[in-house]
């Protein structure tokens, strides 16, 4: 029976830091005024037919706090590259100057960086709602080892480790948002 609650535990934990690695990927893609490759992760690019990611068809680079430049792998990609950034609807104006794609990061407003730390509080909210989630599907597994023979002691115990699990996650998911709402108000 220790070998089912022992698997329990891992796959919670396992859950629960998988949901923290995704908080982690979406807060990339919330811009913080600075200009970061990482702003453009969400991009696919019509290669050939097929949707592929841009950092697959060019070069993506940040010469300064407010540029970014896409330096595509061959050259007949430029216009292709400009749509796939249109379509994503990210609020840039690509240019190119025939060699790469070249994009101004314009200064975040007071409004705009307001509306960046709701979206970042709502995504942090969605992870805690899915640490939330692993809880439960933790403690319903414990329950239905208890109904096969797993002693009371253990199982309230068991919930107690996943209780504090919960905590340590739900704690680490109001830092990572107290980093983030500080980077993006920071001007």
């Amino acid at each position: 029976m220790t070998e089912e609650v022992n698997f329990i535990l891992d796959s919670t934990k396992e859950s629960m830091s998988n949901a923290i690695a995704h908080l982690e990927k979406q807060f990339l893609n919330i811009r913080a005024g600075k200009a970061s490759p990482a702003m453009l992760g969400s991009v696919m690019v019509d290669y050939y037919g097929s949707q592929t990611p841009l950092n697959q068809v060019g070069n993506v680079s940040t010469p300064d706090a407010r540029t970014l430049t896409i330096t595509p792998y061959e050259k007949s990609m430029i216009t292709e590259i400009e749509k796939g950034i249109m379509y994503a609807n990210l609020g840039f104006n690509p240019m190119n100057n025939g060699e790469m794609v070249i994009i101004n990061i314009p200064p975040l407003t007071e409004e705009r960086r307001r509306d960046l730390v709701k979206q970042a509080k709502g995504e942090a909210e969605d992870a805690k709602v899915s640490i939330r989630n692993e809880r439960k599907n933790a403690n319903n597994e414990i329950k239905k080892l208890e109904k096969d023979g797993l002693s009371e002691d253990i199982a309230a115990n068991t919930e107690v480790d996943v209780q504090t699990l919960t905590d340590n996650y739900v704690k680490k998911i109001d830092e990572l948002f107290v980093i983030k709402e500080k980077e993006i108000m920071t001007v």
